[in-house]
């Protein structure tokens, strides 16, 4: 498909070597649900666009991640090369979605390095659902 995917305890580090178009499931990714347990209620994701050339953004570059749990309260951050370009605490539920603003991305995009770095934290051990949990960067 174009990238390549390395999973650790609570990490995931997605690196596209291509932009890869339209609404993408962490299952097509590779991603099963096993590799997506989270016992102390943190993740980290990496997605890695060094490289991939012209950037065309999806009007707004998104992520959604489902979870088993109805999680009273999750804390997400999200930093684009270094930057942090959305913090937000999201309330009760099964999932979040994360809208990211294209011309910020645009922005601060660089020549060598592109690296979005979304850290959650959940109150509880939590299971995300790798086909239910989608990303869409690029059109």
């Amino acid at each position: 498909m174009g990238q390549n995917i390395e999973i650790n305890p609570g990490e995931i580090n997605v690196r596209f070597d291509a932009p890869q178009k339209g609404k993408i499931s962490f299952k097509e990714l590779g991603i099963s649900d096993d590799q997506l347990v989270l016992e102390g209620g943190f993740l980290r994701l990496l997605f890695d666009m060094e490289g991939i050339g012209e950037h065309d953004y999806f009007a707004v570059p998104t992520v959604e991640i489902s979870y088993k749990e109805n999680c009273a309260e999750t804390h997400w951050q999200c930093d684009f090369n270094g930057e942090t370009i959305l913090d937000k605490v999201d309330h009760h539920g099964h999932s979040t979605i994360l809208l990211f603003n294209r011309k910020k991305l645009a922005d601060l995009e660089h020549h060598h390095q592109n690296k979005l770095i979304i850290h959650a934290e959940f109150p509880e051990k939590v299971h995300l659902l790798s086909e239910d949990s989608h990303i869409q960067f690029f059109k």
